[in-house]
């Protein structure tokens, strides 16, 4: 056979193998329910590829999954070349953008090219890769690539009593709104109860970071030249304080704010900061779960257009001339108009504004269509030196947390779990804000408090001495330890009520097996211990179902019942799961 024919054999193979990977991908997705977190996907593994093939991989934030999972399957189908002949294969991995900085940053992730949310992200990378080598991580300009607008996701009976599409809806509404003690009986439906609302945490997650720039731009009343002066300022602050004493959830990503809202019903939370494109495809994808429809509001007084900027990673050692030549072919590619095009049949919006939007970016299916950057003014994306502020400031402000760690130490953690187990957690520790409280119990044949919550600042050096000093043995009083940590939890609950403090409360569940105690039954615990309906500012449990014989049937239903969200973890993994719930408290 002819060295053309086989180079061209080669292409064929690794075309079908690319696309059979991105099948498979999607087919494991389809049988998640969306609701179990395992370990990261912002550090994808390296994949081999023949010789005379040059493997893109692309780490790309999450909101335009879709999008490039199709782009990248047609691109690969098509056989394009570099200059020299090489075949050309993408390979990308949906990641958060924050995670995917750190990761990038620690070595840990090596992508050929990446495209976080927004330029903000850019910026802190290239910011640090200067202080290493005294260059950015990209020689040239990061592109963007499609529109994604951020704003509030809500109810479409609520938005439209505050008058949605047609009249402007701004984040002094929000706020006004939320530090109402009338709450919804402002606009004539009191029986709403108090707004309740919900964002990602603007450390790990693009549209947290948008969302709170948006919010600064919207109180302190500008489009543009933002300081941290004006972050800083007291009216600022007041707003801020308001907003996130009426906030009952963060997260480290928006789909999973718009999962609890489906899960727990109109009651449970009234709106969340989210992009646009999150709002669309919950509507259309899972609008059989929803009480409501969602809608799609854009903040009157601007927002940031997130528009996720491609950049070509050329100054990192592990970037080469072919390499950065193939990651620009794929650029173009996504630039072009076709593609741009099927962003829209994905829920995002082309740059070209002259190109005409249409289903499924409607009114009837939550959003207006009607809006543009000349309509709402775009906002420019945060620097460095905004971006630390607003985290700053949002950690100044933000609802304090009451965390209980309750650990499994039975026999079955023996070994790697249980080692794991106690460097991760000790780990978490060090990620609480020193303000918030956190306390420490375990069970195996019986429960034990080891510390009740304290303030983080005052005990997370000796709390992370004892949870290092855990040993494993003995049976496994799961519910027990379930209903104990609920009483625990709720006590400190009903004397901050009294006090007049409001706090968050949430309860994280490590275990590896089942309950084979049974002093408390699986009925009892989940008929006497846990609440018959979820609520935003109750106590949330979050299980960790660490290892394949952890009961994920009963502590899905722990979470469930609490408004929590369950997670899966591995040795491995561990880690990143501790690091997904502390952007949730």
């Amino acid at each position: 056979m002819s060295r053309t024919r086989i180079i061209f054999a080669i292409i064929i193979l690794i075309t079908f193998l690319a696309i059979g990977a991105i099948v498979l991908t999607q087919a494991i997705r389809s049988l998640s329910d969306g609701r179990t977190v395992t370990g990261s996907s912002d550090t994808p593994a390296a994949t081999a590829v023949p010789e005379g093939t040059v493997l893109v991989t692309l780490a790309s934030s999450n909101t335009k999954e879709s999008w490039l999972d199709q782009v990248v399957a047609n691109f690969n189908a098509a056989g394009q070349t570099t200059r020299s002949g090489q075949a050309i294969v993408v390979e990308v991995s949906h990641v958060t953008s924050g995670g995917s900085l750190n990761a990038i940053l620690d070595g840990a992730s090596q992508p050929v090219a990446w495209s976080p949310g927004d330029q903000s992200w850019v910026e802190q990378a290239n910011d640090a890769w200067r202080l290493r080598v005294n260059k950015p991580i990209a020689s040239a300009t990061c592109q963007p690539t499609i529109y994604a607008p951020l704003g509030f996701a809500m109810w479409r009976p609520m938005a439209e009593q505050l008058g949605w599409p047609d009249t402007p809806i701004g984040w002094d509404t929000i706020v006004e709104l939320a530090s109402d003690p009338e709450g919804w009986g402002r606009y004539g439906r009191p029986e709403w109860g108090q707004f309740r609302f919900g964002h990602s945490h603007p450390a790990y997650a693009n549209s947290g970071l948008l969302a709170m720039t948006s919010f600064v731009y919207g109180i302190a009343g500008k489009t543009d030249n933002l300081t941290p002066a004006d972050i800083y300022s007291d009216p600022v602050q007041t707003a801020l304080r308001e907003l996130e004493q009426n906030t009952s959830r963060y997260g480290r990503q928006a789909p999973a704010l718009l999962d609890l809202m489906a899960r727990q019903g109109t009651s449970y939370l009234h709106a969340a900061a989210a992009p646009e494109s999150d709002v669309l495809r919950f509507n259309i994808e899972r609008g059989s779960e929803l009480t409501f429809p969602l809608v799609f509001i854009f903040p009157a007084d601007g927002t940031i257009w997130g528009d996720h900027p491609y950049c070509i990673l050329d100054n990192a050692d592990w970037v080469d001339t072919e390499e950065a030549e193939a990651a620009a072919i794929f650029r173009d590619y996504l630039l072009a108009r076709e593609q741009q095009e099927l962003a829209i049949d994905n829920y995002l919006r082309p740059l070209d504004t002259s190109i005409p939007l249409h289903t499924p970016l409607t009114l009837e299916n939550g959003t207006d269509p009607r809006v543009s950057p000349a309509t709402v003014p775009p906002l420019p994306s945060p620097n460095a030196d905004i971006s630390t502020a607003v985290i700053d400031i949002f950690t100044i402000n933000k609802r304090k947390a009451t965390m209980l760690l309750v650990i499994d130490v039975s026999g079955s953690m023996e070994g790697e779990k249980i080692r794991t187990a106690r460097s991760a957690t000790a780990e978490f520790l060090t990620r609480l804000d020193a303000n918030d409280e956190v306390g420490v119990m375990i069970f195996s044949d019986i429960v034990t408090l080891l510390e009740p919550p304290a303030r983080v600042g005052d005990v997370v050096e000796g709390l992370a001495q004892r949870v290092n000093g855990l040993l494993a043995s003995g049976n496994t009083a799961l519910y027990a330890a379930v209903c104990q940590a609920v009483e625990t939890v709720g006590n400190l609950q009903e004397a901050d009520l009294e006090a007049g403090e409001s706090r968050l409360y949430g309860i994280v569940l490590l275990s590896d097996g089942e309950d084979t105690v049974g002093r408390v039954t699986e009925n009892q615990m989940l008929a006497t211990c846990l609440p018959a309906n979820a609520e935003a500012d109750g106590i949330k449990i979050f299980p960790i179902a660490f290892g394949a014989d952890a009961d994920k049937t009963i502590l899905q239903r722990i979470a469930d019942a609490t408004g929590g969200r369950m997670f899966t973890a591995d040795p491995q993994s561990i880690g990143n799961v501790y690091l997904s719930i502390s952007a949730e408290q």
